[in-house]
């Protein structure tokens, strides 16, 4: 029996690199919980979780790259696999949303924190 890769470096990227391609024109997708992502959140991030996401793929465009983040890094990574063998340009935020506070990142609400899953 074969493991399931839990890391995938040729599609996990920083915090700072996502952020960056936020800024080139990426697409941000939060696949957490409805709970977590009210907890707090990364400001422009679209909210669709991940039991959700193969239902809205035809939402997410396509011809944009797609970073894909959760609470740690193991449900995006799962989505950008999935959406790479779909012909995405997407990527997964290593380290989660959990990095990005720790880094300083922006975050909203002011008060918001990251919730566990």
């Amino acid at each position: 029996m074969t493991e399931h890769p839990l890391s995938d470096p040729e599609i996990e990227i920083t915090p700072e690199e996502a952020e960056r391609r936020v800024q080139d024109g990426a697409q941000l997708i939060d696949v957490r919980e409805p709970y977590e992502w009210e907890a707090g959140r990364i400001p422009g991030a679209r909210h669709l979780e991940l039991e959700r996401l193969s239902s809205q793929a035809a939402t997410i465009d396509k011809d944009a790259p797609v970073v894909f983040h959760c609470r740690a890094g193991v449900r995006s990574l799962m989505a950008a696999q999935a959406f790479r063998r779909a012909g995405y340009d997407a990527y997964s935020m290593s380290g989660g949303i959990e990095q990005w506070q720790a880094e300083g990142r922006a975050f909203e609400p002011a008060d918001g924190h990251v919730a566990p899953h």
